[in-house]
This record gives C-alpha cells, sequence and structure tokens, in this order.
C-alpha cells in the first residue's frame, strides 16, 4: 500500500491550481496532473477519490487558507472605515501575491462547483465581516443595507482593481499595477460613499 506525504500532496495542490488555471475545469484531467507532478495517476488516488473529490478538497484548503490570511487578527470593534481598510490591504496583499489562487476562485464562482465549494468560501467571511457590518450599523457609522448591496459596494472595486492588476492591463486594455496610492484612493471613495 502506497503511503501519503505532505510534500507530495502539497505539490499536488499547487499543481492542480496552475492547471485548473490554465486549462480549465473541462481541460483538467487527472493524467495532466499526474505527468505535472511527475507522479503516477495511482499516487493522486491515494489523497483524492476521483476529479471532482479533488477539485472539491483543494478549492476549500485554498478557501481556508485565503480566510485565515485574512481575518487573522481582524478586529471586528474597530470602527468602520479603519476596519474596512484593513480588511482591503490584506485582501489585496493576499490575492496579488496569489494570482492563480484568485483566478481559481473566479473560475470556481462560475463553475457547477460553486454550488459544493460556496459555503466553505463566504462561512467565516459571513459572519466576521456580517458582525462588523452590524456593529458599524448600531454605531450609526453606516445604514443597513442587505449583504450583497453592502458587499458590492464594499469591496466589489477592491476585487476589479485585483483583477486588473493580476491580468496587468485595466478597463482600457492599458498597463494596470495597482499602487498602494490607487488602493488607498479607491478605498476612500467606498468609506466615503458608505458612511452617513
Amino acid at each position: 500500500m502506497r503511503t501519503r506525504s505532505a510534500d507530495k500532496q502539497q505539490l499536488v495542490k499547487r499543481k492542480a491550481i496552475d492547471l485548473l488555471v490554465s486549462d480549465g475545469f473541462e481541460g483538467f484531467s487527472m493524467n495532466k496532473l499526474a505527468k505535472a507532478c511527475n507522479v503516477s495517476v495511482a499516487t493522486l488516488y491515494i489523497y483524492y477519490k476521483d476529479k471532482d473529490d479533488l477539485i472539491i478538497q483543494v478549492a476549500i484548503e485554498e478557501a481556508q487558507r485565503f480566510t485565515d490570511e485574512v481575518l487573522s487578527g481582524f478586529d471586528q470593534t474597530l470602527n468602520f472605515a479603519d476596519g474596512i481598510r484593513q480588511q482591503w490591504k490584506r485582501r489585496a496583499q493576499q490575492l496579488t501575491k496569489n494570482p492563480k489562487s484568485a483566478r481559481f476562485f473566479d473560475q470556481l464562482r462560475t463553475s457547477t462547483y460553486n454550488d459544493r465549494i460556496h459555503p466553505f468560501i463566504v462561512g467565516q467571511f459571513k459572519e466576521a465581516m456580517g458582525d462588523f457590518m452590524l456593529r458599524a450599523v448600531a454605531n450609526d457609522e453606516i445604514d443597513l443595507l442587505p449583504m450583497n448591496v453592502f458587499w458590492s459596494v464594499a469591496y466589489g472595486p477592491l476585487y476589479n482593481l485585483i483583477r486588473f492588476h493580476n491580468e496587468g492591463k485595466g478597463l482600457t486594455g492599458q498597463p494596470f499595477v495597482l499602487t498602494d496610492e490607487i488602493l488607498e484612493q479607491t478605498c476612500e471613495l467606498v468609506i466615503k460613499a458608505l458612511k452617513k
């Protein structure tokens, strides 16, 4: 019986994300992954039941890694402006440092895997950021908004800037790099739009 190797499993996860981003879900296969990892296909089945199991497990683990990084040390009692600034910086740092992860999450959102993975991606965020938003409402800093409206205004602009940065070009096709100045300028506009 073959044994598990933590290093090999990490390699498999990393290569799986690489291939899923480059080839999409339709072009991804266990054979391609085994070849990219320089292991036998049988080795992959030590860790995962099948292709779907692999994609779901990799997505859940990557979502947990991202959530842990972004929420680490987040103080839900911060005033609204400071909390949003902190979240923008942490999210931007994580998603620009891990552009393949950002693309992977975008692909998941529009895939058939979304319904199975979505609860893991939003679970901790929903609780932490929901509490943060409700505290800001209770402190009379912002109006109560439906969560989808709040997220669209509070974070939608950030995720667009990150996408432009990771693609290397903006809306008009011109080169784009997300600088601290652009991040801060846009964040301040968002705070201004949401604050009473």
